[in-house]
Order: structure tokens, then C-alpha cells, then sequence
């Protein structure tokens, strides 16, 4: 199962201080545990053919955290903000290891085959997050 899916993220911006450089996408560790909980290999691969070459970067999500990282020292396209990047092999575990950490929504699921595709499992909303939270009376 985990060869049947893939996480979908967008590369927000790029980071180069100059010793290291660094590929932020909208993806966290809590949409793929994976790689920060065992430094899990997932293949990255671009959903367009980019033209400018590879480097070598981290790619890391959003949340600050040091272990918010889905590829360390990959060789990778050069992005642009926008870009949409495949992270591969995250059908088995994706979902099931996922969170709600730092308040963030779990990922919509899309079953695709062949050229159609049907949304499973839709995006979290703001109140699917806060919907068992009650203020007690008096507080």
C-alpha cells in the first residue's frame, strides 16, 4: 500500500543562506511523520519538468520544528514558489500517522484513476479542529 500514494505539497520558498540550502513546502510532519520519526526515505518528484537544473537542499514544511523535514541533502529541481511537488510512497502510513499538530488540518484524500478522480476524504476545517472544545460556564 505505501507505493499507492502520494502527498501533494507546494513549494512556498526557497532559503539560501549559503552553507545549506532549504525548500519550504506547505507539507508538515504532521501530514507525513514518516521521515522526521525515522528518517524515512520518501522519492520527491516535481508534477512539471523543470528547466533550471537540480540542487541539493533540505526540504522542510512550515511548522518550525527541527525535525519538520520530508527530504535531508536532496538533490532536487530548482523550485519556484508554486511549484507542486510529489513526495511518493506515503499511501500506507500518510493518513493513518497523521495529526492535527500545531493546529493544522489533515489532508484532503483523492482517489484518482485513470484521468477521474473523487474526493474521500475532504480537508479539515477550522471548526472539524475546535468542534469538542466547550468554555465552561463561569470561566
Amino acid at each position: 500500500m505505501a507505493e499507492s500514494g502520494c502527498l501533494l505539497t507546494k513549494v512556498l520558498y526557497r532559503k539560501e543562506p549559503g552553507h545549506k540550502n532549504f525548500v519550504i513546502v506547505d507539507a508538515a510532519m504532521n501530514d507525513l511523520a514518516r521521515p522526521a520519526l525515522y528518517d524515512a526515505y520518501h522519492p520527491i518528484w516535481p508534477l512539471r519538468k523543470s528547466k533550471v537544473g537540480t540542487y541539493v537542499a533540505d526540504v522542510v514544511g512550515p511548522i518550525c520544528e527541527t525535525g519538520d523535514c520530508l527530504a535531508k541533502a536532496r538533490p532536487v529541481p530548482r523550485p519556484r514558489p508554486g511549484d507542486v511537488w510529489a513526495v511518493m510512497a506515503a499511501g500506507a502510513y500518510g493518513f493513518s500517522m497523521s495529526s492535527q499538530y500545531n493546529a493544522r488540518p489533515r489532508a484532503a484524500e483523492v482517489l484518482v484513476r485513470g484521468k477521474k478522480h473523487w474526493v474521500v476524504r475532504a480537508r479539515e476545517s477550522w471548526s472539524d479542529l475546535v468542534r469538542g472544545e466547550k468554555i465552561p460556564e463561569g470561566l
